[in-house]
């Protein structure tokens, strides 16, 4: 009988524990259930770096994410969360658990931006932008930076020609400094091994000046060796180079004109450094950001004495090589002459 009041005492205590246990648990099921049940529509979350938990959890229960700030800050507590920096892709009809634990793993979301070849530095900051990267004007400072510059050994004004044209992920609010510099990166990655590439700086440069050239000019990608070799053939004898992307450079990039139907006699004679009919040797800098093929082409072009090529299969996108203006010329009239005929 003496043992009837401790067994009733315990009884007491297990219930009052038991009562606790569930009132947490029921606590924990509600404070970690969806705002939104079954609401599929995201919304991007940034996390700044340097930011507490306390004030991640504010923001959360701010955006109407999670039922309760002090939940999700006692949840990161207890499972000892690191709430990581970056944007997420958040909904309401997730549980707060796994929004915290989405935040703690990292499963932030990046823009998916393909840059193609043969762009300029101005159309390559357009597209970034269009593309919600980053702004042209803060890509365009990040590109003209020195010390940026100065870090890759690039020795023009800006990093037209190093933007290496590929396929990037680029966290939200990327810093334009950063997208420069992993695309100078991939340049530097992707360029590693080719064959021939020069160790010395400033005949890296002019190589990429060569290639941004041919990279403009050509269509099929086995001709861009022999494109190469005309360029070659042209600087051994001291012969402009006569390219009518330079022009055409000149008309978009220089003088901020739209991209002309046709090349005339005036573009021809506009005074500036980047006119390859008035000057002869390279222009100042690459007037695009080239591929592979026309970095390797750059690099290792034909071994041939041609002087000219001209567009004679469009659909097909195939050139003539002739070894005289002459013959150019020729060539020229015969396409004009099969065009009129109708073939």
């Amino acid at each position: 009988m003496k043992n009837k009041p401790f067994a009733f005492g315990t009884s007491i205590l297990i219930a009052i524990l038991c009562a606790s246990i569930a009132l947490v648990a029921g606590g924990f099921l509600y404070f970690d259930r969806p705002v939104s049940a079954g609401n599929a529509e995201t919304s991007l979350f940034t996390v700044t770096h340097g930011t507490s938990i306390r004030v991640i959890t504010q923001n959360l229960a701010g955006q109407q994410l999670i039922r309760s700030e002090y939940f999700a800050y006692i949840y990161s507590r207890i499972f000892d969360l690191s709430l990581k920096a970056g944007t997420y892709k958040l909904s309401p009809g997730m549980s707060t658990s796994r929004i915290l634990r989405n935040i703690a793993g990292g499963k932030q979301e990046y823009i998916r931006v393909t840059v193609p070849e043969g762009l300029s530095l101005m159309k390559t900051a357009r597209h970034l932008e269009s593309a919600g990267v980053v702004s042209v004007k803060d890509f365009l400072a990040a590109a003209r930076d020195p010390t940026v510059l100065n870090r890759y050994g690039l020795g023009g004004k800006n990093a037209e020609g190093f933007l290496f044209p590929d396929t990037y992920f680029f966290p939200y609010k990327t810093d334009a400094v950063t997208v420069v510099a992993t695309m100078v990166d991939n340049f530097f990655r992707k360029t590693a091994s080719l064959e021939n590439k020069p160790a010395d700086p400033a005949e890296l440069y002019n190589k990429v000046i060569l290639a941004s050239i041919v990279e403009r000019e050509y269509r099929v990608s086995a001709e861009a060796p022999r494109i190469a070799s005309v360029f070659v053939n042209r600087l051994k004898i001291g012969m402009g180079l006569q390219s009518c992307a330079t022009i055409e450079y000149i008309i978009t990039e220089i003088q901020n004109k739209p991209h002309p139907t046709r090349v005339t006699d005036d573009d021809l004679a506009i005074r500036n450094d980047y006119n390859t009919y008035l000057w002869a040797g390279l222009p100042p800098g690459p007037i695009s950001s080239p591929g592979l093929v026309a970095l390797r082409a750059a690099l290792n072009p034909e071994e041939t004495k041609f002087l000219y090529f001209r567009l004679t299969d469009p659909a097909a996108g195939t050139h003539s090589f002739t070894y005289s203006l002459d013959e150019h010329v020729k060539v020229g009239r015969q396409y004009i002459l099969k065009t009129a005929a109708g073939d």
